[in-house]
């Protein structure tokens, strides 16, 4: 069976699946159609409910360095998901295909390509934040609780502190920190190309 989801109320549940890695998949995110189509930048993308299930699954278990890679074995993946070791290979491989995971002995990694149909872009956003010194520990614990922060940095110099946040979150993560007393400056940069 093949399923086509709405993107638009998908994102936001993509969103809250990303932060809460106990929910489950629910089946009322999607509706149902022959086929689920995903525009690429050439072409249309087809997945299975269960691709995208387990492209999630593999999200949520994954760490992050330049790629996306998964730290549990295929066999426990298989049991999350509720399907055989030998099912799940069989969808790896059609992922694999699709350029939307890299396989082999030990690891399975998420390509950009997937990262982009779970809405989770892969360039990062630097911002600069400037904060009144008698309320930097509250600032910083403030800070700190906001759920799109992927790392801060306290820093010398003029400014107080670096935020990394994907793009895919700088407006939250702005509007959340825009709420903070104490913020008395902030400039937000996208990456735009990884030069080392």
């Amino acid at each position: 069976m093949y399923f086509c989801f709405n993107k638009v109320s998908n994102s936001e549940y993509v969103k809250q699946k990303l932060k809460y890695s106990n929910i489950k998949l629910s089946r009322r995110r999607f509706t149902l159609m022959s086929v689920m189509e995903m525009k690429m930048d050439k072409g249309k993308m087809f997945l299975t409910e269960k691709q995208y299930s387990l492209l999630l699954k593999l999200y949520e278990n994954s760490i992050e360095t330049t790629i996306r890679s998964v730290n549990k074995s295929q066999s426990e993946l298989a049991n999350e998901l509720g399907i055989t070791r030998q099912a799940l290979s069989v969808h790896l491989r059609k992922l694999k295909e699709k350029n939307l995971v890299r396989t082999g002995r030990g690891f399975i990694d998420l390509t950009e390509k997937a990262l982009n149909i779970i809405e989770e872009k892969a360039n990062e956003s630097f911002v600069i934040i400037k904060v009144q010194p008698q309320k930097r520990n509250q600032v910083y614990e403030q800070i700190s609780k906001i759920s799109c922060l992927k790392r801060a940095y306290r820093v010398t110099g003029e400014i107080d502190l670096i935020a990394v946040v994907n793009q895919s979150s700088l407006d939250e993560f702005l509007k959340e920190i825009s709420k903070i007393d104490g913020i008395t400056f902030t400039s937000a940069h996208v990456v735009i190309t990884k030069l080392k």
